[in-house]
């Protein structure tokens, strides 16, 4: 009888290494747990509700998170509603019409812009971005649609001179996020084997009609995952957003005025709050973000997992 003392060996290896990152996710989640005790006890369920009076003022210890929420919830849809179609263009050239000669150097410009660090995005954003290009949008968007019954709470302005406002950091995180699901979805639909665009092309489909036909269907789930990866990176972004979205606590909808996200009022506050309580209000808000973040991952893997398993029965078919 063989004794595989190696495979046996490398077995609780590997049960070791998965459990870690398990047992990291429960002792990242219980520390922060346990850190907004406090808040938990005296805010309650209303700290996340929005309400007519919502206020955080740490001088006098009133905290209510949902301006927070809000400004993540909007910059980060917005951002993955840009993203996503320009995203989707960009994999499509890169992988299926871009010439041989140039589809190395774009693919390498792709990945050093997905690799900028968020704080050189920001810096830019602050001289030349929100000047230039956010404020002269925003304008114009208060102008077109301020007016309309339901898109006027969303663009009610004016939007600062500075240009600082949610739609500066929605349109800052677009752009970061871009390059990230333009190379998945690259990969997505190079991995796709040639024998479906034969087969559809034999069958007298134009080009065109492969890409949105067959491809897309095909590879929808790698699409899907390269969504939540940028959507994953969108909700945790802090430097750039922190730069350009105003750091306002005001209680408004509208993206042309400046806002908060909850990365944003954590990263700016916490080294310098007033009270224990102050203290444990802004770990509650980073908990409700892990909470969100891990809830968006597992949703996103179960969305993949089954579009995945539709997808070989629809080809069957």
């Amino acid at each position: 009888m063989a004794l595989h003392h190696g495979d046996r060996i490398w077995q609780l290896l590997t049960v070791g290494m998965g459990s870690t990152v398990l047992l990291l996710i429960l002792g990242i989640g219980w520390t922060l747990w346990q850190g907004s005790a406090d808040a938990r006890s005296k805010f309650g369920l209303a700290f996340f509700l929005p309400t007519i009076n919502t206020s955080w003022n740490p001088v006098l210890d009133k905290f209510q998170a949902w301006p927070f929420i809000y400004g993540t919830l909007i910059t980060s849809a917005g951002a993955i509603l840009l993203a996503l179609p320009i995203s989707l263009g960009i994999g499509i050239f890169l992988s299926e019409l871009c010439p041989s000669w140039l589809r190395l150097p774009l693919g390498w410009m792709l990945e050093l812009l997905a690799a900028i660090p968020s704080v050189v995005y920001g810096l830019w954003g602050i001289f030349v971005f929100l000047p230039q290009v956010v404020e002269p949008i925003g304008v114009a968007l208060g102008r077109t649609l301020g007016s309309l019954p339901l898109l006027g709470l969303f663009f009610a302005g004016p939007i600062p001179a500075s240009g600082a406002s949610g739609l500066a950091a929605s349109l800052i995180l677009t752009i970061m996020i871009v390059p990230t699901i333009s190379a998945v979805t690259r990969d997505v639909f190079l991995a796709i084997p040639r024998s479906q665009r034969e087969a559809a092309l034999a069958l007298g489909a134009t080009e065109w009609e492969t890409i949105a036909q067959v491809l897309v269907p095909f590879g929808l789930s790698g699409i899907l995952g390269a969504v939540i990866l940028g959507l994953g990176r969108a909700l945790g972004e802090t430097m750039a957003v922190t730069m350009v979205i105003g750091n306002s606590a005001g209680n408004t909808l509208s993206l042309l005025r400046p806002g908060y996200t909850m990365s944003s009022i954590i990263a700016n506050e916490f080294a310098e709050a007033v009270s224990p309580l102050h203290s444990q209000a802004l770990i509650e808000i980073g908990f409700l973000l892990f909470v969100i973040t891990l809830a968006l991952n597992l949703a996103a893997r179960f969305l993949v997992w089954r579009v995945a398993r539709r997808a070989p029965q629809e080809t069957r078919g």
